[in-house]
């Protein structure tokens, strides 16, 4: 018998989950003292940034028109 996933209806777009999340951890961050916990934050808070530049250039326009 294989188990059904829960599923959840996201009302936030993944750019702005990415983009909160960024946010969040530099705030997160600026709480801190330097220090390995710190730099792990900024790290995440990169990585998010990152991924929400790169998402956002996978969705423009000519991208779509070069999959057809």
């Amino acid at each position: 018998m294989t188990l059904k996933r829960p599923r959840r209806k996201q009302t936030i777009s993944f750019a702005d989950r990415l983009q909160q999340a960024a946010t969040d951890a530099r705030n997160a961050a600026k709480l801190l003292p330097a220090g390995p916990e710190r730099e792990l934050l900024l790290r995440k808070a990169l990585q998010a940034e990152t991924a929400a530049h790169i998402n956002e250039l996978l969705s423009a326009p000519i991208m779509q028109a070069a999959d057809r």
